[in-house]
C-alpha cells in the first residue's frame, strides 16, 4: 500500500450497493485508478461528498494505492479548479458526459502521462470559461489522438483524401477507409488548430454530425476495444 497525493480527473462514478460508489479517475501521478468509497451515499455522511465525483471534475486527492488489488481507497478529496459554468449549463453538461464516456473508453493505462493530464486539465478549464463551444468536442477528440498516438500525419499536404486506418493524407480515394470530397473538406477544417481558433470554424448541424461520425470511426480503427458512446444521441440532440 502506498499513500499518494495527486491531482485527478473523474472519468466515471458508479453506485455500488446502497451507500457506496466505485469511481474511476485519471490521476496525474499514476494514470488510471479505481476507488471504492464506502458509505458515501449515507444521509448526513460527513467528509468526502458524492458531489465531488461528477463527470470530469478536477480533484486533489490523497489516496491509498493498493499494490495487490485494482480497488483503492481515498483519504482526502478537495475540488481543484472548481467549474463556474459547466454544472449550470445543460449543453456543457452534455458535452462533459459525452467526453467522460469517451475518455473512460480509451484511457486504460495505469501509468503516468503528464502531457495527457495537462491537456485534459487545460481543455476543461477552457470549456468552462468560454461560450462558443458547439465545436469544442470535435477539436477535443481530434487533438486527443496526438496523446493516444494516432494524430493525423499531414506531411503530404496536396493529397485529396485522408486514410483513416493509416492516419495519413492520400490520393487513393477508392479505398473504403479513405474519406474524400466534402467529408475530407469538413474534417480538414479542424486539423492543426487550437481551441482559441474554434470560433472561426463554421459547421452546419449536418456537417458537425458528419465530422463527429468520422472522428468516432477514426477512434474505432485505432483503438481495438473502442465502443460507440451511448451519450452520442444526447449530444446530437443538444446541437440540433
Amino acid at each position: 500500500m502506498s499513500v499518494v497525493n495527486t491531482k485527478a480527473i473523474v472519468l466515471s462514478s458508479l453506485k455500488y450497493g446502497d451507500t457506496s460508489l466505485i469511481v474511476k479517475c485519471f490521476t496525474e501521478k499514476e494514470g488510471l485508478k479505481t476507488y471504492l468509497i464506502r458509505g458515501i451515499l449515507k444521509p448526513k455522511k460527513k467528509g468526502i461528498k458524492a458531489a465531488y465525483f461528477q463527470s470530469l471534475n478536477q480533484l486533489q486527492i490523497i489516496a491509498n494505492h493498493n499494490l495487490k488489488s485494482t480497488l483503492n481507497s481515498l483519504k482526502e478529496v478537495h475540488i481543484l479548479n472548481p467549474y463556474k459554468t459547466i454544472h449550470l449549463d445543460i449543453v456543457k453538461q452534455s458535452v462533459v458526459l459525452f467526453l467522460a464516456e469517451i475518455l473512460s473508453n480509451c484511457i486504460q493505462e495505469e501509468e503516468q502521462n503528464l502531457k495527457l493530464y495537462a491537456y485534459l486539465e487545460n481543455a476543461l478549464i477552457w470549456l468552462d470559461l468560454h461560450e462558443s463551444i458547439a465545436n469544442f468536442h470535435l477539436l477535443f477528440l481530434l487533438n486527443l489522438t496526438s496523446f493516444l498516438g494516432f494524430y493525423p500525419d499531414l506531411s503530404d499536404s496536396n493529397s485529396i483524401g485522408f486514410h483513416l486506418l493509416e492516419g495519413n493524407l492520400t490520393n487513393d480515394v477508392v479505398n473504403k477507409n479513405v474519406i474524400s470530397g466534402n467529408e475530407f473538406y469538413q474534417f480538414k477544417k479542424l486539423l492543426g488548430i487550437k481551441f482559441d481558433a474554434i470560433e472561426n470554424v463554421s459547421f452546419s448541424k449536418k456537417e458537425r454530425q458528419l465530422v463527429l461520425k468520422i472522428i468516432i470511426q477514426y477512434f474505432k480503427l485505432h483503438l481495438g476495444n473502442f465502443r460507440n458512446p451511448k451519450s452520442l444521441q444526447v449530444l446530437e440532440t443538444i446541437f440540433s
